[in-house]
């Protein structure tokens, strides 16, 4: 997962630099393909992938919020639809939103506080558990004969890739740095450069965290973790309470920066849709204060909660994953377009390894693809589905649009 999502960085840098624009994706797949395809993915990317993360991760903030206060729980109810887990997920959605629409400013010092919180609590966290974390039953269980039977026949590498989805869903919003590309200074180097040396240290930290875990828990205390509390059980493990205490505020400190900066970064995509007449033209309008896309955020947040209250958001994640994967693929085939098209663009970085690597990035994120559709297909075909509604929606709007300029 790490190799693949950081082959693909290695081909967006190209694009970023290329294309410094608020947006990101958006406008690589617009200036490759067309609007439409732009379209499909702020689509997707609006009813789904952005907003139902936001809501998963702001939800995960409230359930490692129950470690100190009880009663933050999904079985207390406040109202018949609202749980009080819910409501300070929405609370916190609401907060970070608010602050968002006080300047890029005050939303990257938010942003650039709890990156370096989180990141030295994972470096604690990895530090702490290869000292003194090694519990013999769990590395005997995890790392002796796990793998014993298992031959690398067709049934094997089919079992890897299905199994690839949550991890590559756990890496996923790597690109959310491309969203904000109009308000980076020196956009054109330090876009590929961020993309490249960020994919890079989350790569290691979850390759870190995740030895830590298995050289802690047997599998089957990670697969049955109380409330998915895979992180405070591996830290109770190692130092009883009071380390599960503090990894589930180093976890608070983690998600809520991860919120962050989801909601800074999305609603640079939905802005970019309005300009191009293809979003609510009021989504357009910049805050002349404080130059944020106000209204953008706000959608963004209204969405989001409503998201957090249906409680079906992971679910939509599920769905979505085969969309966000084949996104992914059509923009780096769109490097190649553009390359054949687009000879003159300026490119002040160009893709390590064209054409070799965005093919095979292309080639490995197709097979898992193909595996998706055969043998999780409850999962694929809604997620498929879901983007090609936007098709007769882009329709629509390009001619209400047509009859509003009439």
């Amino acid at each position: 997962t790490a190799l693949l999502t950081i082959t693909a960085a290695l081909s967006y840098g190209e694009l970023a630099a290329a294309m410094p624009h608020a947006g990101g994706q958006y406008v690589y797949l617009r200036e490759a393909f067309g609007p439409l395809f732009g379209f499909l993915y702020g689509w997707t990317l609006f009813l789904v992938i952005q907003t139902g993360t936001i809501a998963a991760v702001a939800v995960a903030f409230a359930k490692f919020a129950g470690v100190f206060f009880p009663s933050v729980s999904a079985e207390n109810a406040v109202l018949p639809f609202l749980s009080s887990q819910q409501l300070v997920a929405i609370g916190i959605l609401v907060l970070l939103t608010w602050v968002n629409t006080q300047g890029v400013k005050t939303g990257s010092i938010v942003q650039n506080v709890f990156t370096v919180a989180k990141t030295a609590a994972l470096l604690g966290l990895i530090l702490f558990g290869f000292a003194v974390g090694r519990n013999e039953v769990a590395v005997a269980r995890n790392f002796g004969n796990f793998w014993g039977n298992a031959g690398w026949n067709f049934d094997t590498i089919r079992l890897v890739g299905v199994a690839m989805v949550g991890a590559l869903f756990s890496s996923d919003a790597w690109n959310n740095v491309t969203f904000t590309a109009g308000e980076i200074r020196n956009p054109k180097r330090n876009l590929p450069l961020s993309l490249v040396l960020g994919v890079c240290a989350v790569s290691f930290l979850y390759i870190a965290c995740n030895f830590v875990y298995l050289n802690a828990l047997p599998l089957e205390q990670i697969q049955n973790a109380p409330q998915d509390r895979v992180a405070t059980a591996v830290a109770t493990q190692i130092s009883g309470r009071p380390g599960s205490e503090v990894l589930a505020v180093a976890i608070m400190v983690s998600t809520f920066g991860c919120v962050n900066g989801m909601v800074l970064a999305g609603a640079r995509v939905y802005y970019a849709m309005a300009v191009d007449g293809l979003f609510f033209r009021q989504v357009a309008v910049v805050d002349p204060k404080h130059h944020v896309p106000v209204v953008s955020l706000w959608l963004q947040c209204l969405w989001g909660c409503g998201l957090t209250l249906t409680g079906r958001y992971n679910d939509l994640l599920d769905y979505v994953i085969f969309a966000v994967l084949l996104f992914y693929i059509l923009t780096i085939a769109g490097l190649f377009v553009l390359r054949r098209t687009r000879p003159e663009m300026e490119r002040p970085y160009k893709a390590f390894g064209y054409p070799f690597l965005p093919a095979l990035y292309m080639t490995i994120a197709g097979f898992i693809e193909v595996l998706l559709l055969l043998y999780k297909p409850n999962y694929t075909w809604p997620g498929l589905i879901i983007v090609l509604l936007g098709i007769p929606v882009y329709f629509l709007w390009r001619s209400r649009d047509r009859a509003i300029a009439r």
